[in-house]
């Protein structure tokens, strides 16, 4: 389903200039960008007043977990989708640690139905990589809703691990398409991992998954994709040195990725916080977290996104280290990093350079992340100028908390758009969750990548 719909008098981020005018969606896809404005309503489309708001691409969140199937305690591409539209994310590309995993055409094809009932957002899904699943990996290359292959070089949440360098080599030589690894040494981190037993504070999970630990894995992924000339996309850059070395060794081939928390906190942040905080890669230490600033700048990391990764409270709260390692964030993410750029981190055209146009260059999407006329109505109307405090009972997320409560936030999406069709509405005053107008299966598809 798509919409017609004009927006006017906003402030239209625009790929090259911020500028006032109107915009106008017709069947679903971008028919006029007008600046200055000027737009006159015509009859039967749905038309929005964007004073005082600025109109933004919708975000793209290409790593999620919505743990559909096999956990819906947690999440479910219901919730899941729906509580992406809260935060201004229009399109999400999910991972394939699911029970079962996504290893084959099966369990995709199972995913993509489920979420042509469920979802309220554009959606696509990974094939996760065993040590012998070659053909199953081959025989979805290209397949409609299939962005591309997950490889976790280290174990995490989940039993999906390929560590030998014998099956690495198999799949970098024999299969196409983009490959997005968890860089984490298994051999180390197993030595490691024994090390450290018996500590129970949160700053030992920094200190165990060490910078060693993923800079080894980020040099081995990066020495195969050259060697077999195979595109990788290196998931949740942790560290600054992996940052510096991905400065001047990526390449064309390479491509990378921040997770907005490895940009907000800190090892003073995670003593505070605790569980909460605790995820895979961990989050590091202040020179880290200024450093993949910087690099995030000058172009090293091509974009930012969540590893919205939910697990309950309850799971939590065994502590370190058996607690489970991951934290919800599609639903705070743009206004994290908007509320960045209003502090003076970054502009906002570099937020939508990062969460928009960045994902969509990195995995293909065609005609999504950028205010042009031709392109997919996918939008999001954000208020930067109220700052709210969020708490975890603001959140969509079926596991009910956010890493950020407590924190004050701006760039709240006050209406998120789908191909024209307005999925998540807030109003001024307002509740700080808003109101989930979309229905589940009426709107949002099936992606394709190129």
């Amino acid at each position: 389903m798509t919409g017609d719909l004009l927006i006017q008098n906003t402030t239209m981020v625009l790929p090259d200039r911020v500028v006032e005018g109107d915009l106008r969606v017709v069947s679903g896809m971008i028919k006029t960008v007008a600046i200055q404005g000027g737009l006159v309503p015509t009859t039967g489309e749905v038309v929005i007043d964007g004073t005082g708001l600025h109109l933004l691409p919708g975000a793209i969140d290409p790593h999620v977990h919505f743990r559909d199937p096999g956990n819906p305690e947690k999440e479910d591409l219901e919730s899941g989708s729906r509580a992406a539209a809260a935060g201004g994310v229009t399109s999400f590309l999910d991972m394939p640690n699911t029970v079962p995993n996504a290893t084959n055409r099966a369990a995709l094809e199972e995913k993509i139905a489920l979420a042509s009932q469920k979802a309220v957002t554009h959606h696509g899904f990974f094939v996760g990589a065993t040590n012998n699943n070659l053909a199953d990996m081959q025989s979805v290359e290209g397949m409609e809703g299939v962005c591309g292959i997950k490889i976790f070089m280290g174990s995490s949440t989940g039993d999906l691990l390929v560590h030998e360098q014998k099956h690495l080599e198999n799949i970098f030589a024999n299969t196409g398409g983009i490959i997005a690894t968890h860089a984490e040494d298994e051999d180390r981190l197993q030595s490691r991992i024994a090390q450290f037993k018996g500590r129970t504070d949160i700053a030992a999970h920094a200190e165990c998954r060490d910078v060693e630990c993923a800079m080894i894995a980020t040099k081995r992924a990066s020495a195969l994709a050259k060697d077999h000339d195979h595109r990788l996309h290196i998931v949740h850059l942790t560290s600054g040195a992996e940052a510096d070395w991905l400065a001047s060794n990526k390449g064309d081939l390479i491509t990378t990725e921040v997770c907005g928390q490895h940009l907000t906190f800190d090892q003073d942040d995670v003593e505070q916080r605790g569980v909460r905080s605790l995820m895979n890669p961990p989050i590091r230490y202040t020179e880290d977290r200024d450093t993949l600033w910087k690099r995030l700048k000058d172009g090293t990391i091509d974009c930012v996104v969540t590893d919205h990764a939910p697990h309950t409270l309850e799971a939590k709260s065994v502590g370190y280290p058996n607690a489970p390692a991951g934290m919800p964030g599609v639903e705070t993410s743009l206004p994290l990093m908007l509320t960045h750029a209003m502090d003076g981190k970054c502009s906002v055209s570099d937020v939508v350079r990062w969460m928009c146009a960045g994902p969509a260059k990195v995995y293909g999407i065609e005609n999504k992340g950028s205010l042009i006329e031709g392109y997919d109505g996918d939008l999001t109307l954000v208020d930067l100028e109220t700052r709210r405090t969020i708490t975890d009972d603001d959140t969509w997320t079926k596991v009910g908390w956010t890493p950020y409560a407590g924190m004050e936030l701006t760039g709240l999406p006050m209406w998120t758009i789908v191909d024209g069709i307005p999925v998540h509405k807030r109003t001024p005053g307002g509740s700080f969750r808003g109101e989930a107008i979309g229905a589940p299966g009426k709107s949002g598809r099936t992606l394709k990548f190129s």
